[in-house]
């Protein structure tokens, strides 16, 4: 019973920031138009017309970028809280094992070099060049660190691991090569995107996460049982008849499918995998069958606010989203380490 209200009421906390995000910003809509264009989308109100401004806003910026942060946050947040289990350690994110650091190498590279490198590219992709480089880079540095954590055909956590922390390194090392090699406007736009932004968001963007997202959101959840007996440990979870290696590969595929596309869209966005799955928890248990949707409605809901903070603060202007999470994450990431000290120690 206490799940179903929290459910209920992460999706009442949802639709309230979707609202809000479909009002708030430099030009301010009215509620009551928000409302108009919600119901003759689902044809619900046809006689009382729209005002076309407003309409216009609302479709074409409005709707993208707030469907976009929901998608990005629960990808997120679903991963960060699926990643945690395979590990089965509070501190591990999806960048653990490659996907922002593989991601934001590619990315950055494109940023300074696009004329140079990635011309031919770019006439293929066209401006989707950062989101496929992005995305092939985070896809590319995971599957290294998996290859690197096999040991007699099978994966190895504890390799996965330390693999995880040497790509980072070597791909944030090169990216700070890249970095010092840009010009000031390079400069400018790497660091932009490596905070992370829906500035750019657009019902193609949309479109082109929305099948990577519904994969997660319904791949992972189907693993909850078995993520829950592999809580216990790899033998205690074989024993009871589940498939380890299995369970990791298909949780890693989903988690870097997710997280990868999202990091590809909206660039780097930081504490809202690792937070995310603590604060479910915090809430209403450990048990992933409902950690994992959870986690997806708690981390759309967060980034959505995020979101809607980045671009209203300093209006007309708008600060990376990553500056927002890392300020709202920080507290509370220092309150888990404080109150599980002994754990993580120990």
């Amino acid at each position: 019973m206490k799940k179903k209200v929290i459910y209920i009421l992460l999706a009442a906390l949802l639709l309230v920031a979707t609202l809000a995000s479909l009002s708030l910003g430099a030009f301010f809509i009215p509620l009551g138009e928000v409302y108009l264009n919600m119901m003759q989308k689902f044809g619900l109100c046809l006689e009382v017309p729209a005002d076309e401004l407003y309409s216009n806003v609302i479709d074409l910026v409005r709707w993208p970028r707030t469907l976009l942060g929901i998608l990005v946050g629960a990808a997120l947040g679903i991963s960060g809280a699926a990643i945690q289990s395979i590990f089965r350690n509070p501190l591990a994110e999806p960048g653990l094992i490659g996907i922002s650091a593989g991601a934001s190498l590619v990315a950055a590279s494109i940023i300074a070099f696009e004329a140079v490198l990635f011309a031919t590219l770019g006439q293929l992709f066209g401006h989707y060049l950062l989101a496929v480089g992005a995305f092939t880079g985070a896809g590319v540095a995971t599957w290294l660190v998996y290859r690197i954590s096999l040991y007699e055909g099978k994966p190895h956590i504890g390799t996965m691991l330390l693999a995880g922390v040497a790509i980072n390194a070597l791909a944030g090392s090169l990216t700070g090569l890249v970095s010092f090699l840009s010009d000031e406007q390079q400069l400018r736009s790497i660091t932009f995107w490596m905070l992370g932004s829906l500035g750019g968001a657009t019902w193609d963007a949309v479109w082109t996460l929305l099948p990577f997202v519904v994969a997660a959101l319904l791949g992972l959840p189907l693993m909850a049982k078995s993520l829950n007996a592999f809580s216990l440990g790899e033998q205690e979870a074989q024993q009871l008849g589940q498939r380890p290696n299995r369970i990791k590969v298909r949780v890693i595929v989903l988690a870097t499918m997710a997280v990868g596309a999202a990091v590809s869209v909206a660039g780097i966005i930081g504490f809202v995998g690792l937070l995310v799955p603590h604060a479910v928890r915090m809430l209403g248990g450990a048990d992933n069958r409902y950690v994992m949707p959870a986690s997806a409605l708690l981390g759309a809901v967060i980034l959505t606010i995020a979101d809607l903070i980045a671009r209203t603060i300093a209006m007309p202007s708008e600060i990376p989203i990553g500056v927002v999470t890392a300020l709202l994450g920080t507290p509370l990431f220092l309150y888990i380490l404080i109150r599980d000290k002994k754990k993580i120690i120990v």
